[in-house]
């Protein structure tokens, strides 16, 4: 089977920011970090008679909040964007210089190796996915502007009696022809598309989604790794002991484990959903919008007496767990 022309030579028409505009949204990016972090210092400051849990239950909302309006600030005062990989390249920068200037002291050797460690490998993926081809389709010949006005028609058309006439017998080929998904942020078809993440500042597909899946366990690593120093310091320096007479430093030391904590808890169940994706051979786009793809669909004839079908979710690529392991990992860019 022929794939068609068009979809394998489109390339991405994201154009690049200007150097000035790119300046300009790491520093609205850096002010929310710290302003992020100066506001999430003020449950522990002024709620310290609370338990450790409630300040935790009162630090997610005060977080979606803040988040919403930062959004809000960006857009009616400032009329600034901001920048998500710088935001999070920030607050990685923010609670390493937290910790050098604060937490170390009172860490053993071990635990500071481990966690510098950590940091670092950080802003090596931050910098490796941000760069990385998540398997764009390209043309080397087109103009961006032919290849995506000729494209976005070209491939609905060829795919539509491809789709239909396709059913469920899928060749090698095929299979490869309806994974390369298009999305939206960066205007480009890529392979293996699984999400656009805005975090990492680019797509998440075929070529990259094993380092992402590293960086991911690499952030979990490194904020245990912060939980069990910093809560080494709160224990030595006693703090929890005069919760009443807290300075800003040991305030930021709570906050900090707070905000660690909440990360931990989403990162965790964002890479058990991304397990359970490599396990099954399947995509996050492909999961939520699979009706929107025809391989995707088992039609059930209808009922005696009923005039309708019924279209249920059926996996033609998942292999079993073993193999569709073994696939994820042999992946050819």
């Amino acid at each position: 089977m022929k794939i068609p022309k068009a979809m394998l030579e489109t390339q991405n028409q994201s154009n690049p920011l200007s150097r000035s505009k790119l300046i300009g949204r790491c520093i609205v990016s850096c002010i929310f970090v710290f302003l992020t972090h100066l506001a999430l210092s003020v449950i522990p400051r002024f709620f310290s008679a609370f338990s450790f849990l409630t300040q935790l239950a009162l630090s997610a909302p005060l977080l979606l909040l803040l988040v919403g309006f930062g959004g809000w600030c960006r857009r009616t005062l400032l009329r600034a964007k901001a920048s998500a990989p710088a935001f999070v390249f920030f607050n990685i920068l923010f609670i390493w210089e937290f910790y050098f200037s604060v937490i170390r002291p009172a860490v053993p050797q071990l635990h500071d190796v481990v966690f510098n460690c950590g940091v670092v490998f950080l802003f090596i993926g931050l910098y490796s996915i941000l760069t990385s081809d998540p398997g764009i389709v390209t043309n080397g010949s087109a103009s961006p502007d032919q290849t995506m006005e000729s494209s976005l028609s070209q491939v609905d058309k060829e795919l539509e009696p491809l789709a239909s006439g396709l059913g469920h017998e899928l060749t090698h080929d095929s299979g490869l022809l309806m994974r390369v998904r298009y999305c939206k942020t960066c205007k480009a078809y890529i392979k293996g598309l699984d999400h656009h993440c805005p975090a990492f500042g680019n797509c998440i597909g075929q070529n990259n989604h094993p380092l992402f899946l590293i960086l991911l366990f690499g952030f979990i690593g490194t904020e245990a790794s912060y939980l069990a120093c910093s809560s080494l310091f709160v224990a030595k320096s006693g703090i929890l002991d005069r919760p009443s007479e807290l300075t800003l430093s040991e305030s930021l030391a709570v906050s900090t484990i707070l905000f660690t904590i909440l990360q931990l808890l989403w990162q965790v169940v964002f890479v058990i959903w991304h397990i359970y994706c490599v396990c099954a051979k399947i995509r996050t786009d492909e999961w939520i919008k699979w009706k929107k793809y025809p391989e995707f669909q088992l039609v059930i004839p209808p009922k005696a007496g009923l005039n309708f079908r019924n279209i249920r979710f059926w996996n033609p690529y998942d292999k079993g767990i073993v193999q569709n392991v073994k696939d994820f990992l042999a992946v050819k860019h």
